[in-house]
């Protein structure tokens, strides 16, 4: 009796390496339900999703850049996102800016950007204006100033104020010019844009005309292709306050 061995009783319950090993499986396909939902719903879409959540987890803060490119600054609060109807509304707006421009964007002649103020077109001014001049080349600019027009009567969009900014580089202009200043130059600019998109049927009352000159470059003054993307005309639709 004494030289039969006793038979090893298995413990209870199941075995600590297989529960790491479910833990495991269920990271890995929550990993992959993921990357089948960023495929498949559209990219703006997930973007405004992902901005509803900014600074919830202290890496985010309100009105930061999530991504760089056409849609460079979507910074939206809880406050005033999808859940809204005018917070949906401004989300069609965004698509349908993004859509109507993406010819201008690939040549890099427009540039739209979503912030907490609204939607931005960014007009290139050595695109649409002649050099060091104020005189806006209608025939370069008639296209993409029509397809301002034509987004402005969007129905989202509708009592919106526009808001038309001249911005300059810092290259100092002739005193004694026709504008002694760039605050001068970056005004008349945007107040060219203004008169042409009231052409083609943009409600006067809706736009204001603001010029900042210099003072609010997108990018340092250092080089020709940086002071090239500083000289343009935004054309914000602001959202409302």
């Amino acid at each position: 009796m004494s030289g039969k061995k006793k038979k090893q009783k298995c413990p209870e319950g199941t075995p600590d390496w297989m529960i790491t090993f479910g833990d495991l499986n269920s990271l890995l396909l929550t990993f992959f339900v993921l990357l089948v939902s960023m495929a498949v719903f559209d990219r703006i879409e997930v973007q405004l999703i992902l901005s509803a959540f900014q600074g919830s987890f202290g890496i985010m803060e309100g009105g930061n850049s999530l991504s760089s490119g056409i849609l460079a600054n979507i910074g939206e609060t809880t406050e005033s996102l999808p859940s809204s109807e005018a917070g949906r509304g401004m989300a069609k707006a965004i698509k349908e800016a993004v859509s109507m421009f993406q010819a201008e964007v690939k040549t890099r002649k427009v540039r739209v950007d979503i912030n907490e103020r609204g939607i931005i077109i960014s007009l290139s001014s050595d695109a649409y204006f002649r050099r060091a001049s104020a005189e806006l080349d209608i025939d370069s600019a008639r296209v993409v100033l029509e397809k301002v027009a034509l987004l402005l009567q969007n129905p989202d969009l509708q009592g919106k104020t526009i808001s038309i900014e001249g911005h300059t580089d810092d290259s100092p202009t002739d005193p004694y010019g026709p504008w002694p200043t760039n605050s001068h130059l970056g005004a008349d600019r945007s107040l060219n844009v203004r008169n042409y998109l009231v052409d083609f049927g943009v409600n006067p009352t809706r736009m204001k005309v603001v010029s900042y000159g210099e003072y609010q470059p997108i990018m340092p003054n250092d080089t020709e292709e940086h002071r090239s993307k500083n000289r343009r005309v935004d054309i914000a639709i602001l959202r409302d306050k």
